[in-house]
């Protein structure tokens, strides 16, 4: 098996309840903080590693059962202000991703060394992408995310 590959398995099976540990009892207020002036605040971060994750495991299964399909980019900063995102408790996107990293770890782990090399298009990049780097990219995406929560939480001493 390949280090890496079970390193990020690994990163996408934990990523929700290491969100939901770094997110527990935050407030309203801690919620509204920013990782960045103009950047989301964490209540955004965790609806948009919800909306990301769902897209991504979305493209997953395209890729392995489509052959090299183009996916569909997302405005995901549009996505982020819409009212589901900027204004709805986070409790229903930490039981989404609960939910969705569950599945999407067993179809990780299911994969076969063909199937890793299975790719999709990305128009926006336009950029073919093998399933086995995307699991690195949304792997780091989640680690991304958690960094900026870190950050935002900092901020507010939270």
């Amino acid at each position: 098996e390949n280090s890496d590959r079970l390193r990020w398995i690994a990163s996408i099976q934990a990523f929700p309840q290491q969100l939901q540990q770094l997110v527990a009892g935050l407030n309203s207020t801690a919620l509204s903080a920013r990782y960045r002036s103009g950047g989301w605040t964490i209540q955004q971060v965790v609806h948009h590693c919800a909306d990301s994750h769902m897209n991504s495991f979305i493209r997953t299964k395209l890729a392995l059962t489509e052959i090299n399909p183009t996916i569909k980019p997302y405005a995901e900063e549009k996505w982020a202000e819409l009212a589901d995102s900027a204004t709805y408790p986070i409790t229903t996107s930490l039981l989404l991703l609960e939910a969705l990293h569950t599945r999407w770890t067993a179809l990780f782990e299911s994969l076969t060394a063909e199937q890793w090399q299975m790719t999709y298009y990305h128009p926006g990049n336009k950029q073919q992408v093998r399933l086995e780097e995307h699991l690195g990219i949304y792997a780091w995406h989640g680690e991304h995310h958690l960094a900026h929560i870190r950050l935002a939480r900092k901020q507010v001493k939270a």
